[in-house]
Parts: structure tokens; sequence; C-alpha cells
């Protein structure tokens, strides 16, 4: 794989989420499991491992800090704050900066680690103010607890807060052909003040492999089965499902997978992107990063943005009162 520049990083073109181990997608493997995952994924390539405290609530940081701290010079480690544990045992976005500070040292005792390489702020609090939050996170630079600093799902008028604030490294939206909001301002914005974009769920949680075509698959534990993502609702997925046929038609076209062909065409809206797929599965994780090495021509550019694109895909990403919650929705 190819590198690109994420801050003072040079990074694998194609980074490492890692919610899926813990949360999300049914059932939890086995840690040994996705331990082995961990250390091939760096044997395949991957130089950028992507996590957050509230990913199975530590658990995600913990099954890093488990298999790969011999290996801790090997790979750019990313993680999250902003959505703690309160006191009845719920997540819920708390961006005070004591309370930042202190899921920063529980993630480091998780991870095995003396620094974190890039911190973001998981989300804008809408009780405390983002330059008090990343105020907070700048402190831990100071006290060599983070290398750098980044924000997530984040508006464009807090985006120029928190820069001027201290400078950012990367911004971390959800970002594909059937997700389009940081077309909108953050980009743009991001290009403009030098920097990088990590774009989450590159795949569209599965859509865009053609892996996903039914629902009856989905356990209670999926968060694709459940009312907040519209998009995978029957009568709309009906409609999305679609779309499926002439986008595999145009990955067999370009000679490479339908998981590849989204994220190529993602490396092709800039090289300050970065998108992180996530996978328990080892054959999909090389699959992906074989991505890496693919170039599209415009003219495949441009077709698969008529194909898949906000006005063509039936639903929103987010029921109507979270969408509303996420600061990037506003812009």
């Amino acid at each position: 794989m190819h590198q690109r520049k994420l801050g003072p990083f040079n990074v694998s073109a194609i980074g490492l989420g890692c919610m899926n181990i813990s949360m999300g997608y049914g059932p939890r493997p086995d840690d040994e499991e996705s331990g082995k995952l961990f250390n091939l994924a760096l044997d395949n390539g991957y130089t950028m491992l992507d996590t957050a405290a509230m990913y199975g609530m530590g658990h995600s940081e913990h099954v890093i800090g488990k298999y790969l701290s011999h290996r801790r010079s090997d790979y750019t480690l990313a993680s999250k704050c902003g959505i703690f544990r309160n006191e009845e045992d719920k997540a819920e976005i708390n961006c005070r900066p004591e309370v930042l500070l202190r899921t920063c040292e529980d993630s480091l005792k998780r991870l095995n680690t003396d620094v974190i390489d890039l911190y973001y702020l998981h989300r804008v609090d809408t009780k405390v103010p983002v330059e008090e939050s990343i105020g907070a996170i700048s402190r831990m630079v100071e006290q060599g607890k983070v290398r750098t600093i980044g924000v997530s799902e984040i508006g464009d008028e807090n985006l120029r807060k928190a820069h001027a604030t201290h400078p950012l490294t990367a911004v971390q939206s959800e970002y594909s052909l059937w997700t389009r909001t940081p077309e909108r301002k953050v980009l743009s914005t991001c290009k403009e003040l030098g920097i990088s974009f990590v774009a989450f769920s590159p795949l569209a949680r599965q859509f865009l492999t053609g892996k996903c075509t039914d629902l009856t698959h989905f356990d209670d534990n999926d968060i694709r089965c459940t009312n907040a993502r519209p998009r995978f609702e029957p009568e709309n997925f009906a409609i999305n499902r679609k779309l499926l046929k002439p986008y595999g038609e145009i990955a067999e076209r370009v000679g490479c997978s339908m998981a590849q062909l989204a994220l190529s065409w993602l490396l092709a809206q800039g090289d300050d992107i970065i998108p992180i797929p996530g996978t328990k599965h080892v054959d999909y994780m090389i699959e992906n990063a074989g991505a890496g090495d693919i170039s599209l021509d415009q003219e495949t550019v441009d077709e698969l943005d008529q194909l898949i694109n906000e006005n063509t895909v039936a639903g929103d990403r987010y029921q109507a009162n979270l969408m509303n919650n996420i600061d990037s929705e506003k812009d």
C-alpha cells in the first residue's frame, strides 16, 4: 500500500477501523482471533489503527494493548474521547475537561502505551464549548500523553473554532458513495486549513461490498437492524439494493471487488483522504488493503458519482433525532 500524510505521520493509504471487533455488527469475536487479525493487518501493510474509548467501552483498546504493544513502533495509533460511561452505566457525550483527561489516562492503560499518536474529540458536546474541550486535549499534548489532535463528526463552524484553539491533524466523519455530508463544507475547510480527512464507514456498513443483500442475517446486536439507520429499513433497502447490479458491473469492468471499488473512489477524492474500513474477517481485511493500489480514471469516478449518491439512495443515514444531534449534519 502506498503512504499518505496524516499530520506529522506517514500512514497506509487505508487504515483499519477497530470498532467491529467489539460492537455494532453481531457477536463479538474471540479476543485471540482479533489479535491475530490486527497482527496480520500490520503484516499486510496497514500502519494506522483507529479505535475509541467507547468501542465496547474500552474493549477494543484492551485488545490492541494486549496483542500489539510489542509492535507499537509499527503503527500510528488513533483513539477518541468524549463519549463516556455515566453513573447509570450508559454511554453519553461528555466533553468536560476532567472527563476527557480521565478517559485518556484509562485509554493509555488499556492500550499499554505511553502516548496516543492522534487523539480525537469523538463528538461535539453541546453543553461544553468546543474550545474548552480542545484546550483540555492540548494540555495532554503538553504533558506528552498525546501527540496530535483530531475531531470527529464536526461541523464547519466548530471545526474552525477547534483548529484556532490548537492546530488539528485530522477530521473524521462518515464518508462514502452513499454518505456525502462532508462534501457540503467540511472537506473544503480541511483542504483550506491543511487538515487530513479520515473516512469512517467507507463501505456503507457492508452495503457497498455487495455482500449485504438481505436483512435476514442481522441479529439483535447489529446496529443495522435498528430503526436508527433508515437505509436498512426494508422498504428503503429494497430500493437501495437495486443499485448493486450496475455498481457490480463497474467493479467487474475495473477488475476489482465491489469493496475495493468503494475504497478506491474515496482515495480518488484527494491525497488527504484516508478511509478506515473495519472488519472482523481476515479475508476482508486483506481484500480492503488491495484497494490501496487501484487508480480509477476520472470517467469511472464520475460514473460512480452519478450512480450512487444521496439523491439516488433511499433513507437518511440516521434517524431524525440522531441527525439533529450530530454537529456535521448542521452545515
